[in-house]
């Protein structure tokens, strides 16, 4: 029996979360029912967890839960990715309200923590949609309460509970929804929330203890001390995660290459991602090589003979995620009263978005979702009271909103669901204008912007009566399939189709980094065939993943 919650005890439970998600990405992910290479959900959550862990791990000895809840929900809240990491970090700022001031919790405190959590994410959520991760909480923190209502006061009892009712409901989301039950899987953010639930349970049990992480903590000062910065051969512990995106390129030549650059070579791989950890003095190299199996999703890298000598003089290790915070500063004094940031990804794009006016840019899109700390950099960094931002993406919608509690800034939430919508309504960006006057020209400007989106299946699956095979091209129109083929050419006039309805009098077509200016130029041809009445032309994005995106205006 287990009367209290520790602050070590939940301080191992974070952890042990952390490692239990990243160690199950691959089947979170596989839950993912749309095919398209995105943002998927066991990555968001875990990038999102790791974040609260790495903050946990600064510091050995905690006083209290409030502490440790307090330390945790800010670890999420910044780091938070997509909206199954937003609604992750909302379930554990809850439970930080609610404990704080305490030194341990009991089971009532606890249970009624949870619940608080649940409450903060339901409020959060602009349509709260039942048979998802929201579900699959709440029955588990009602669980909790009702066992502490009846005067329960074993915590290890009150988690089963909370956990066999989670775990109940995650199988009923089967058919709350029905692409989940025609596709024959849960909800993935649902299954990640069970997983952290079964962690956390473990650890206390004594059954799961957290992955030991490779930093040099106070504890290794001696090890430092051993030895000189000299002897470091390579400087630089390196760990990358890198996303296949279909590439199945076997990674002998990489490892063969990375071994001749450096030592400790690990590499990690599943189907559609690997990670590496390598010491080099190369870091830079090591990341390009690596590209060529696939997207970079996530990098650190550490000087260790800084490491040695702050540790060997008795102070603590410097990371990355520390440089990049003190280095950059923490807000740029506003000279203009309107701002603007843009999520995208892609050399032309970049480009065009601060042709257009954008201050600042935050790298990321469907592959890679930025944290809430991402686009809060890029906000502070941006010499203006008034920021409008431009998620480009229906994803970073809640991480961006995560951020009006992190600044004395104004925020302004252009809700773009894509690049063509985000560039349309960036036109409409008049510093002489009043907020409310350009956020409807904003708005309006997207309702007339429709797009078609050409990229490939990154998992096999049957989605709205299509059977969509790896690898095959998709046709997204309105972010909605549109076909799916193995031959390009009848992709392109499934989405001429799809468009055809609309009569456009404007037609943008950005090609990606996968795709030549003469194949662009081709299909540029092809549209003015089958638009005749329309303006159509062709820009380099250089967008990943994505062949086309064609605007339609």
């Amino acid at each position: 029996m287990l009367e209290y919650i520790e602050a070590t005890d939940l301080k191992n439970m974070i952890l042990c979360a952390d490692t239990a998600l990243e160690e199950n990405i691959q089947e979170i992910n596989e839950l993912n029912v749309f095919p398209v290479p995105d943002g998927d959900t066991g990555t968001n959550m875990s990038l999102t967890m790791n974040n609260a862990a790495e903050a946990l791990r600064k510091k050995e000895v905690w006083d209290s839960v409030a502490e440790v809840s307090s330390v945790t929900a800010s670890g999420l809240l910044r780091g938070a990715r997509g909206n199954s990491g937003v609604i992750t970090s909302l379930l554990f700022r809850g439970v930080s309200k609610k404990l704080k001031g305490l030194t341990h919790a009991d089971a009532r405190q606890y249970a009624a923590a949870m619940n608080e959590g649940v409450e903060s994410a339901y409020k959060a959520v602009m349509k709260p949609a039942e048979g998802t991760i929201l579900t699959v909480s709440r029955k588990a923190a009602e669980a909790a309460v009702n066992y502490a209502k009846r005067d329960g006061s074993d915590i290890l009892q009150m988690l089963q509970l909370a956990l066999d009712s989670a775990r109940e409901a995650l199988v009923l989301t089967t058919e709350q929804n029905p692409v989940l039950k025609k596709a024959g899987v849960v909800d993935a953010g649902g299954k990640g929330y069970v997983v952290c639930l079964e962690a956390m349970l473990a650890c206390l049990r004594g059954e799961f203890v957290p992955k030991e992480k490779n930093s040099a903590s106070s504890a290794d000062a001696n090890v430092f001390q051993k030895f000189s910065t000299e002897e470091i051969t390579y400087a630089y512990d390196t760990v990358y995660i890198i996303r296949r995106d279909g590439n199945r390129k076997p990674l002998d030549l990489l490892r063969a290459y990375l071994d001749s650059i450096g030592d400790s070579l690990v590499i990690g791989e599943d189907d559609d991602m690997f990670k590496v950890h390598v010491h080099t003095n190369t870091p830079g190299q090591a990341l390009t090589e690596s590209q060529k199996y696939g997207t970079l999703e996530v990098a650190k890298i550490e000087n260790m003979r800084t490491q040695h000598d702050e540790v060997a003089a008795g102070g603590a290790s410097l990371h990355a995620d520390d440089v990049l915070q003190e280095d950059e500063p923490e807000d740029t004094k506003a000279e203009k009263e309107y701002g603007a940031v843009a999520v995208c990804v892609g050399d032309g794009i970049v480009e065009l978005f601060h042709e257009i006016g954008v201050d600042q840019v935050v790298s990321g899109g469907q592959s890679m979702n930025p944290s809430t700390e991402d686009i809060l950099r890029a906000v502070e960094k941006t010499p203006a009271r008034t920021v409008f931002i431009f998620p480009n993406n229906k994803n970073i919608f809640m991480a961006a909103e995560q951020c009006r509690s992190l600044t004395d800034k104004n925020l302004v939430l252009i809700r773009s669901r894509n690049v063509p919508q985000g560039i349309s309504a960036m036109l409409c960006f008049e510093p002489d204008q009043k907020i409310d006057v350009m956020t409807e020209a904003m708005n309006a400007a997207m309702e007339n912007v429709h797009t078609v989106m050409i990229t490939y299946a990154a998992r096999d699956s049957d989605y709205d009566g299509y059977e969509i095979h790896q690898g095959e091209y998709l046709s997204l129109y309105d972010g909605a399939l549109a076909g799916s083929s193995s031959d390009i050419d009848e992709i392109v006039k499934m989405s001429a189709e799809a468009a055809r309805e609309r009569e456009p009098e404007i037609i943008t077509i950005y090609y990606g980094e996968d795709t030549d200016e003469q194949s662009a130029q081709k299909l540029c041809h092809s549209f003015e065939n089958w638009f005749p009445d329309a303006e159509v032309s062709a820009v380099y994005g250089g967008q990943p993943l994505y062949y086309y995106m064609i605007s339609i205006e």
